[in-house]
């Protein structure tokens, strides 16, 4: 029996089935955009820890700058002994997100910790109970950040109830609009929406928050029109609502952005980050408008771990690397290459229904037929598995896990991301 098989057997004895894994494999080892499994085998990496290492797999500089942190001291926790790099980083960070006014910044451990206490804060600046999220959404597996998801099957069943005063609205999926319109001439019909969801479902008056993803992110790489978030924006504004950005796997570079609203010209009143932003260490962040970041009284908010100094170390270093290697113009690049060789693809095979996204961002939604648009789960869950068997590492999206979605570190070279391209139409053509 192979070192894999083995170790899946240990696995599956000792650790519960909850925790998912797409691939059948153990990684020995992985440098920039190659993973080596335990067998010696090597695999180009288009999953990317599901988006968090953009800065590729044991860069360099990330592990310098870790290296000499570990030396000095890995933890005292923030709230007891305070440490210079959680400052510097929160510095950063207001200084480059979106909007042109003062703002703070807190870091927790996870994007699904960094989701809730954006609603925490906003609820408490607010004095309103309710939040809404879209459908298709993906914020999180804890309690209140999984009431915000969308997705039932797996992360929702079996976990009910949900938390309190959470409420759906449709998101801009033009391929498969909500309202059966199309773009342009639909004029944004989804975003107006907003107005009449507070007659039917829960007046304005009773909303703290409103958080969407700028590109659907498990949601299946879905990116609205240009004017989409400047409408949800205004009307947020028009009636008191904080206006929440969950840039979790947007963020740090994915969409050619450093942060994908950029591409929409809209600051949010707040902006959750995670995932790339430390190159795999376990560190998120809020940052928003200083006097709703400033609203919860002292000790309202934190964690024993939150900003970890280790993690701070490394996501200073991450936003080094952008700025030394280009990364931004890098994943522009990329954008460039996967989306026209997914709508090259799209002319060949008819089960590519639709590409779209944003950067390097960019996807492409299998289905069955055409005119129908019947999700094409099997196949796309056959296409993955054959790929890894080629030497490609991929993962799918969407609600019904029907879509590619590609999230190859951006330091990716322009040979391995041209074999990974080709893994993938090989697999399309002996599937």
């Amino acid at each position: 029996m192979k070192k894999n098989e083995l170790l899946l057997l240990e696995r599956n004895k000792h650790i519960p089935q909850g925790p998912f894994n797409v691939h059948p494999i153990f990684v020995e080892k992985a440098k920039g955009a190659v993973i080596t499994d335990v067998e010696g085998k090597e695999y180009i990496d288009f999953a990317g820890g599901i988006g968090v290492n953009n800065v590729g797999h044991c860069n360099e500089e990330v592990l310098k700058a870790v290296q000499d942190q570990i030396q000095k001291y890995i933890h005292t926790c923030f709230h007891v002994v305070m440490y210079e790099p959680y400052v510097e980083l929160a510095k950063r960070l207001n200084e480059m997100t979106p909007g042109n006014f003062p703002k703070k910044t807190m870091f927790v451990n996870s994007g699904a910790e960094a989701v809730e206490n954006a609603i925490k804060i906003a609820r408490h600046a607010t004095g309103r109970p309710g939040t809404i999220a879209f459908e298709d959404a993906f914020h999180g597996r804890t309690l209140l950040a999984l009431s915000l998801t969308s997705k039932m099957k797996p992360y929702k069943l079996g976990f009910a109830p949900y938390a309190p005063e959470i409420y759906r609205m449709p998101y801009a999926y033009c391929y498969r609009c909500a309202f059966g319109l199309e773009y342009p001439s639909c004029e944004i019909r989804c975003a107006y929406f907003l107005r009449d969801f507070f007659n039917t479902h829960i007046s304005a008056e009773q909303v703290a928050a409103l958080i969407v993803e700028p590109v659907l992110g498990e949601g299946g790489f879905v990116a609205p029109p240009k004017e989409y978030f400047n409408v949800l924006k205004k009307i947020c504004e028009d009636n008191g609502i904080v206006f929440i950005a969950d840039e979790v796997q947007t963020g740090f570079g994915r969409t050619a952005k450093m942060f994908a609203m950029e591409h929409y010209e809209v600051a949010p009143d707040m902006t959750v980050m995670a995932k790339s932003m430390a190159d795999g260490f376990p560190l998120s962040a809020i940052t928003g408008k200083a006097e709703l970041m400033d609203h919860p009284q002292v000790g309202g908010l934190g964690g024993t771990y939150a900003g970890n100094p280790v993690a701070c170390r490394a996501a200073l270093a991450v936003l080094d690397q952008f700025k030394k290697e280009n990364l931004l113009g890098r994943a522009e690049q990329i954008g460039k290459k996967v989306l026209e060789k997914f709508l090259e693809l799209k002319e060949i095979f008819p089960i590519i229904g639709d590409v779209r996204g944003l950067g390097a961002m960019v996807g492409m939604e299998l289905v069955v037929d055409r005119k129908t648009k019947e999700h094409a789960t099997a196949f796309t869950k056959q296409l993955v598995n054959r790929c890894r068997e080629k030497g490609l590492l991929m993962i799918s999206a969407g609600t019904h896990s029907n879509i590619i979605r590609p999230l190859m570190p951006l330091v990716i070279t322009d040979e391995q991301l041209k074999r990974g391209l080709e893994i993938i139409e090989e697999s399309f053509a002996e599937l």
